[in-house]
């Protein structure tokens, strides 16, 4: 289980870092000196996206990238037997999957969560998969001891979040505002209670998302969450600058 984990980590190192990364863009090659960087940077968990021809959730930066990667013929074997081959390389790093319900149903839930377990892959986050429609994909998780990980909304109820808290193993992903990823979060006083409201929903490790792009909001929410996750300005880095600018940028994060 993540949780012990997580906690752990985060009494020795402050608030975690969870870069996230898409499969097979631009190669499973430039995909592994990119995990070791990251992890060289000072990152704690890595969210590795199986790419998905519709990504929903996804702005138009990580949307490409599942199209690129989708063109270069990234399939979700590939994608599990580098995932086993990267968390052997970095065993002391947590690692989960992030993609969308299609791969797993499409690939053999049970299957699909044994490989994920074999691989050395703790977690799965998958956004378009509520738990009311999850039963076998949950009962999959818990008997082989992968995380499902559940999601927190800005437009879910208090009474929704406990609900949601019920099911999910490990962490808590948090949406800090509407729409998707990509697009700037603003961490003000609205946010502020927004995680306010999803701590007192749950005992799990907070993981906070969209829209993390600079020191400034990592600093802003250290005392609160205990996961920073950076997707968007990461894939937006290494584009531009490649695996150094990605390290540095996560290095400065930790000053």
């Amino acid at each position: 289980m993540l949780e012990k984990r997580i906690f752990e980590l985060r009494k020795k190192r402050g608030i975690l870092l969870m870069p996230h990364l898409v499969l097979g863009c631009p190669s499973f090659d430039e995909n592994r000196r990119l995990i070791a960087t990251m992890v060289g940077a000072g990152a704690d968990i890595i969210e590795m996206q199986i790419p998905f021809s519709e990504p929903m959730a996804d702005g138009p930066v990580i949307m490409k990238a599942n199209d690129e990667a989708l063109k270069n013929g990234t399939n979700t074997t590939q994608c599990l037997d580098f995932a086993k081959s990267v968390c052997a390389e970095h065993p002391d790093t947590i690692f989960v999957f992030m993609t969308y319900y299609n791969i797993p149903f499409t690939y053999g839930v049970l299957d699909f969560v044994k490989k994920t377990k074999a691989a050395g892959v703790g977690g799965l986050i998958i956004p378009d998969l509520p738990p009311e429609e999850a039963s076998e994909y949950m009962s999959c998780c818990y008997s082989e001891g992968v995380d499902p990980i559940f999601i927190f909304t800005p437009t879910s109820k208090p009474e929704r979040l406990k609900h949601l808290s019920q099911f999910s193993r490990g962490m808590i992903y948090c949406v800090g505002r509407k729409g998707v990823t990509g697009i700037k979060t603003q961490i003000d006083d609205k946010v502020s209670d927004l995680i306010k409201l999803y701590r007192s929903s749950t005992d799990l490790p907070l993981a906070f998302g969209f829209g993390i792009q600079e020191k400034s909001d990592v600093d802003r929410i250290a005392n609160d969450v205990d996961i920073a996750v950076i997707g968007t300005k990461i894939l937006t880095l290494h584009q531009e600058g490649g695996v150094e600018a990605v390290g540095t940028f996560l290095k400065n994060l930790r000053k």
